[in-house]
């Protein structure tokens, strides 16, 4: 994630809150999705997001922050209830601080929380993933790669944001065979150990690989024979894997991830990320603007009744031929990390 300074990145939002839709006089009522970062991530579900809305006959503004602040994010927000959105679907950076602003904007448009949930405001329903198993997957693979155990570390963006807790306490409690586990560094959960969990906002990409090296230079790490550096966010797994390159310790150090950055799924093909637990942004963009649409139009039978759409997750390894044990989404067998490719972007409308 690139560094832009705050003034910057709040001038241009309130520049964009105060443009004309470029739409305006289409006639079809206008939905929006604003994400929590800039990163490659959120293309795919751009990608889905634009499709439901052709589908639909609704007009999108499908807006990125350029840094995952939520004083950023609240700029954009506004801006698109400026421009006369109906509905908007968020990435909440914060649901905890955020609470109060999320009501104020669900007292005037349908709100809709998408990939990170803000559970105790007033926001109609989220879509996406289901965090906590999609972590105990990742723990799965980490038993993978160090069957006899060893010692963890674990990165990720921020543990603010309702997802990467959840993440974090899956990985936890499937290495501990347990249900909440206490969550320390320097934890031992059944064979394993958890040094630390590192996290890098407000700086991100490049703070990650700083991170990364810094576990890998520590005394408890840079000797130990058996180490697994786990990546939470999209971003974290190729900063690990730069990390682990530059210090010469590809097949030595494993690494296992979480999201399709390419250049995690690069490091699949090629042997140097065990494996990752990937969500569908695709599908997060297609169903968030789906429901936006029935709602922006009166229709509120879209929603469920617990407030809950959830989302697949799938394993991805180097070939796809592991087994693993079932998860409450029906998961067992991995997908061979080039038929994954292959898949994404046909999505994408790439050969």
């Amino acid at each position: 994630m690139k560094s832009l300074r705050v003034a910057g990145v709040v001038a241009a939002g309130l520049a964009l809150a105060l443009l004309p839709a470029c739409q305006q006089d289409s006639g079809k009522p206008k939905v929006a999705f604003v994400t929590n970062n800039p990163e490659s991530f959120w293309t795919i579900a751009e990608a889905g997001a634009t499709k439901s809305a052709q589908e639909q006959n609704v007009d999108l503004l499908f807006r990125r922050p350029d840094k995952g602040d939520p004083g950023v994010q609240r700029t954009v927000i506004d801006g698109v209830v400026n421009q006369g959105a109906k509905a908007v679907a968020v990435s909440v950076i914060d649901p905890k601080n955020q609470a109060d602003y999320i009501d104020k904007i669900a007292e005037k448009i349908p709100f809709l929380c998408v990939d990170n949930d803000a559970p105790a405001t007033h926001r109609l329903c989220y879509i996406g993933t289901d965090n906590y198993e999609g972590g105990r997957a990742v723990g799965r693979l980490v038993k993978e790669a160090l069957p006899d155990g060893g010692k963890i570390a674990i990165f990720v963006g921020d543990l603010a944001p309702l997802n990467a807790r959840q993440r974090r306490q899956g990985v936890v409690d499937e290495l501990a065979g347990a249900k909440d586990a206490n969550i320390e560094d320097g934890g031992k959960y059944g064979k394993y150990t958890l040094f630390r969990t590192y996290t890098d906002q407000p700086e991100g990409a490049q703070k990650a690989k700083q991170n990364a090296i810094a576990a890998l230079e520590s005394e408890e790490l840079k000797d130990a024979p058996n180490v697994c550096l786990i990546g939470l966010w999209a971003y974290n797994p190729p900063k690990i894997l730069s990390a682990v390159t530059d210090k010469g310790k590809v097949g030595k150090v494993q690494i296992v991830g979480f999201d399709e950055d390419p250049e995690t799924l690069q490091g699949i093909a090629d042997g140097g990320i065990l494996g990752t637990v990937v969500q569908n942004p695709y599908e997060f963009g297609f169903q968030s603007v789906k429901m936006m649409a029935a709602l922006a139009r009166g229709d509120k039978k879209v929603i469920p009744a617990d407030g809950m759409f959830p989302i697949d997750f799938r394993i991805i390894t180097k070939d796809g031929k592991q087994e693993y044990p079932e998860t409450v989404h029906g998961q067992k067998k991995s997908i061979a990390v080039k038929e994954f490719r292959d898949q994404l972007n046909e999505l994408l409308g790439k050969k």
